[in-house]
């Protein structure tokens, strides 16, 4: 699976947080610095999937809030309204 992420850190918790035009908004509760955020979305999203964290890979957008994010091992999921 391939997620088209706009992605928020520095909030007070994790989670899905809508719809950002065509992508869907996170907002991390890591920090943007040295990589915490990118590895608590890793992190976040692996254990949201029920996957190892191994199964997810940023693909692109690693110093951006624009994030694609690949998923091995999840065929179907119904992304957040709103």
């Amino acid at each position: 699976m391939i997620l088209e992420l706009h992605v928020q850190p520095g909030a007070s918790r994790s989670e899905f947080a809508g719809w950002h035009g065509e992508r869907i908004r996170i907002r991390l509760a890591a920090a943007a610095v040295e990589g915490k955020a990118n590895a608590a979305l890793v992190e976040f999203l692996a254990s949201y999937f029920g996957v190892p964290r191994r199964s997810v890979r940023i693909a692109s957008g690693l110093k951006s809030r624009r994030k694609r994010v690949v998923i091995e091992g999840v065929s179907e999921w119904k992304p957040p309204t709103g």
